[in-house]
């Protein structure tokens, strides 16, 4: 590609997955979040983006956007509706989560403007959802052939991002579409990174403490946590401890699924980094650990920021704005797809 495209990005959160779009020449001049805090950091990342802020189904809103589009001769689309609704994570009311509908004013966006270029990305539940479309149900890829297949080549594809240079362990649907006049050449998968080769060089830290690197400090957690983790061998979960099991205040052990206070694997990327990252007994969320000489383990803790930023695919010195929160930065790193994964399928727009 040797042209920039202007582009818009719906659904855009903090635009974490947005960090390398300008290393493939896409140029987000437009973009639409509903949550005030998330769009007030992507202008942050991006100040020259024109951010609108609002509910895309509000008339206002959406008149706001297709009038921006045509005004910045917008030709890239990229659309991440929320997928919570669609997580595997958790006791879920599919048919009822009016977010798991979003993807209709992305199909009515579509349908007012002449995009070149779109990619859809959400959880690959997505590809499989039946949405209700002209009296029936369909999946949204039969639903885009139906409305879109005389104009545009439409492909879909679940991909791991672990095989695209991120060492996390992530998969992500996506539906690419592209004038049938245009070209979009296939992603090319690379060698896998794990753990060790990603994070392994740097320091330990234990609960609480900190080093003179940047975004390098630990989370304090509780002593009865840190003492189960303690005794607990790289990639196993302390609840399969026979005595040093984690526990409530009272005493009595706490249950939990195979993955929640479980350390990741040296030799393997990251599990999926979720929303609950900073939690040490959540879904594989505690550092793999280093054998001390008194038999426990190293880092009974989560990961740091910069940990989680170098697998997230992300810039370990990332510059963030100081209302940023622990909890916050973690929140938006776990709904975001890595943006060296999206700018390795991206990088296939050919002018």
């Amino acid at each position: 590609m040797t042209n920039k495209i202007n582009g818009i990005s719906l659904f855009s959160g903090a635009g974490i997955g947005e960090m390398y779009l300008k290393d493939v020449n896409i140029d987000i001049k437009i973009a639409n979040e509903l949550i005030f805090s998330r769009a007030k950091l992507y202008t942050f990342f991006y100040p020259k983006t024109k951010m609108i802020i609002g509910d895309i189904t509000k008339k206002e809103i959406l008149d706001q956007i297709n009038f921006e589009i045509k005004n910045n001769n917008c030709k890239f689309l990229i659309a991440t509706p929320p997928c919570q609704g669609m997580s595997t994570l958790g006791k879920k009311d599919y048919e009822n989560d009016e977010r798991n509908y979003l993807i209709f004013y992305v199909i009515e966006i579509i349908k007012n403007n002449k995009f070149d270029y779109i990619i859809i990305e959400n959880v690959p539940k997505f590809l499989n959802f039946l949405f209700p479309y002209n009296n029936n149900f369909y999946t949204i890829f039969s639903i885009l052939i139906q409305e879109f297949g005389d104009i545009y080549n439409i492909k879909k594809f679940i991909l791991n991002s672990c095989n695209y240079g991120v060492s996390q362990n992530r998969s992500r649907a996506f539906i690419k579409m592209w004038k049938k006049n245009l070209n979009w050449f296939n992603h090319s998968e690379s060698k896998e990174i794990n753990l060790k080769e990603a994070i392994g060089f740097l320091p330990s830290l234990e609960s609480g403490e900190s080093s003179n690197i940047k975004w390098h400090y630990a989370k304090k957690h509780n002593d009865r946590d840190i003492l189960a983790m303690k005794h607990t061998s790289t990639g196993k979960s302390a609840l399969k401890n026979d005595f040093y099991y984690p526990k409530k205040i009272n005493g009595e052990a706490i249950k939990g699924f195979h993955n929640t206070y479980k350390r990741m694997h040296w030799n393997k990327p990251s599990p999926a980094r979720t929303m609950n990252s900073g939690n040490i007994g959540g879904h594989n969320n505690v550092h793999p650990g280093r054998l001390l000489s008194d038999g426990t383990y190293s880092d009974a803790r989560v990961l740091t920021l910069r940990e989680l930023f170098i697998i997230s695919s992300l810039p370990p010195d990332l510059d963030l704005p100081n209302w940023c929160t622990d909890t916050f930065i973690r929140n938006i790193i776990g709904e975001a797809i890595p943006p060296k994964f999206l700018k390795e399928i991206i990088k296939g727009i050919k002018k």
